[in-house]
């Protein structure tokens, strides 16, 4: 059982190539974007594992089995009923059931129904951890990382986070990977990508970026491959992933990887810019200007221009745009930005 929301590992992804690619965490899809981009096409879609088979339906209907005294108590976590959950799953923690044990952890660390308590929560997690129980490795290796609450020890949290992956953990997968590329810059991405493969196809935005990193960059694999590298970036970008819908945005334009779309790359960086990504913001601002993949619009390229400037991220040919418009342009573009920044 893997409670809701397990906190993701705040690692940097060693996969930089350049500004552009500059990494931010992602817990999820955002809110839909005032502009909504694309859907992903048929000839970009998420890639699909070769030897993956259908589960056979079961030969006769077999009636279900009772649900375990642990999955009751998740159940009633599931449905807010937190103090149920916690006298639910005490009982059964004390005795020794991994689960329930995984489950008080998580309602200590999140204070549900009970004062927060990160000691207590971290003495359930290693206990069930020390059971086995994956998402409980995962959270407890996060945990003696981070070294806050109990004294950090990195050997036994590396130990931990590949337990948890191997036992097919996603989120475990993923930080693992980053752990051997950081343990070995040179090897490490080599033993790093079947476990990005797997949390990417498991659907963890990050990983699927990696992927689309590693393949368009030939690290760990055999030889770039690009078109999947934009089957990968499409897959993270359609989860929220801002990053990912940058690069994918600038690929479209350009071509990268497969037929050009601007009009499409226009949609994914427009996505981005709206969640405040400084490099869309930029790029959004140049297209309206210039007119790709959009109709030429100095009012919105100007109030990109402006929105960047603010970002920190204007440059010389945004800026020698923005002083050659007329002040009644460039009033009206200062006062959408003012806008824009108030939501």
């Amino acid at each position: 059982m893997t409670p809701a929301r397990t906190p993701l590992l705040a690692l940097v992804l060693l996969l930089g190539s350049g500004a552009a690619l500059a990494q931010a965490p992602t817990s999820g899809a955002p809110a839909a974007p005032t502009v909504k981009a694309a859907e992903p096409s048929a000839k970009d879609a998420t890639p699909v594992e070769k030897d993956a088979a259908p589960a056979e339906a079961p030969a006769e209907a077999k009636k279900p089995a009772a649900p375990s005294k642990s999955a009751i108590a998740f159940g009633a976590y599931q449905r807010e009923l937190y103090v149920t959950a916690r006298k639910l799953a005490e009982p059964l923690a004390k005795l020794g059931d991994p689960a329930a044990q995984t489950l008080l952890a998580e309602i200590y660390t999140r204070g549900l129904g009970v004062r927060q308590d990160a000691k207590e929560a971290a003495r359930w997690y290693e206990a069930a951890a020390k059971a086995g129980n994956p998402a409980a490795e995962f959270a407890y290796a996060l945990i003696l990382l981070d070294g806050k609450v109990v004294e950090k020890d990195a050997n036994r949290a590396r130990e931990l986070m590949k337990a948890a992956a191997d036992a097919g953990n996603p989120l475990a997968q993923f930080n693992y990977a980053q752990m051997l590329i950081q343990a070995s810059p040179a090897a490490g991405f080599a033993d790093a990508l079947p476990y990005f493969r797997s949390a990417a196809f498991a659907g963890i935005p990050d990983a699927q970026y990696a992927m689309a990193e590693m393949l368009a960059y030939g690290r760990g694999v055999d030889h770039i491959d690009e078109p999947a590298a934009r089957q990968w970036l499409r897959a993270a970008a359609s989860l929220g992933h801002d990053t990912a819908q940058v690069e994918l945005g600038i690929w479209l334009v350009n071509g990268r990887g497969g037929p050009a779309d601007p009009q499409e790359g226009f949609l994914w960086l427009r996505r981005a810019a709206e969640q405040g990504n400084p490099i869309a913001i930029n790029r959004v601002a140049h297209l309206y200007k210039d007119g790709v993949g959009v109709t030429p619009d100095k009012a919105q390229a100007a109030k990109w221009a402006v929105l960047a400037k603010r970002a920190s991220n204007t440059d010389p040919e945004l800026d020698d745009f923005f002083r050659g418009l007329d002040e009644a342009v460039q009033r009206s573009a200062l006062e959408a930005a003012n806008r824009f920044d108030r939501g």
